[in-house]
């Protein structure tokens, strides 16, 4: 695991210029550059705001602002988008660079790391473009928004930790590629993102407990939409859970490692 860190820290030059270059080579041609990467999501909130708004405003209490849906929405968005992306991008990390990694000699977890920068930069650009728009809507989170760096580090960890497992496993199980992106939308649909959870029957509810991104989710709500700061035990139970899923994935990576280069 030491010499895992050891290569990523000699490349972390080639690291820096790689997410550099996978942020302009994105945008190259494009007249809207990086806006691209605020743009869909927050399209996203404004079909969900436009066509539920008039339903669910009437459900959110505790927000004392017309616009309340629409805050909800781009909370849940700013946590969901950081999560989904990492585990998108990480299923097909190794796929994606086989040539690169049978060619050139380089540290293989430098390509997680590569995606883990990329994704936080994009996750960066949406929550300054949310807090733009909280600021046109007239809403102010608070002292509480001290929190989001770690509630960002927490869900970074455990992002990459289930991405990583997944990414090696798709190397062996290309059908991994086909499922998960369905998974993802069962998940986001059973994740209290576009409606409250206090709407769920309390005889369901209880199964929210089993979902290991409700506890983010409702953090970046607490945090961004309330101005309160989330309660720390959810918080640490699902950190701890992604420290065990990070060292599995990163084992699971290195002892892999040599058959992954066979299969590619």
């Amino acid at each position: 695991m030491y010499t895992l860190f050891l290569g990523a820290w000699r490349y972390r030059q080639f690291i820096r210029s790689s997410v550099r270059l996978d942020l302009t080579s994105r945008f190259t041609r494009s007249k809207l550059g990086g806006f691209w990467v605020v743009i869909h999501p927050l399209t996203q909130v404004l079909i969900y705001a436009l066509v539920l708004s008039g339903v669910l405003s009437a459900k959110m209490p505790g927000i004392n602002n017309r616009y309340a849906y629409a805050i909800y929405l781009c909370a849940g968005q700013v946590a969901w988008s950081l999560f989904a992306e990492v585990i998108t991008r990480s299923l097909t990390v190794f796929i994606d660079n086989a040539n690169l990694l049978k060619k050139i000699s380089f540290p293989r977890i430098t390509l997680p790391l590569i995606l883990i920068g990329s994704a936080l930069l994009n996750n960066l650009f949406l929550l300054t473009a949310v807090f733009v728009v909280f600021a046109v809507l007239g809403h102010m989170p608070g002292g509480a928004v001290a929190c989001l760096p770690l509630l960002i580090v927490i869900t970074l960890a455990f992002a990459v930790g289930l991405g990583l497992v997944l990414g090696v496993l798709n190397v062996f199980f290309r059908d991994l590629g086909q499922v998960v992106p369905i998974m993802l939308q069962i998940l986001f649909w059973f994740t209290p993102i576009v409606y409250p959870a206090t709407i769920i029957p309390e005889a369901l509810r209880e199964w929210l407990a089993f979902n290991p991104v409700y506890p983010l989710v409702a953090a970046y709500q607490e945090v961004l939409v309330y101005g309160r700061f989330p309660a720390p035990t959810p918080l640490l139970a699902v950190f701890a859970f992604s420290l065990l899923m990070l060292a599995f994935g990163l084992t699971l990576f290195r002892r892999a490692s040599a058959d992954m280069m066979d299969v590619l």
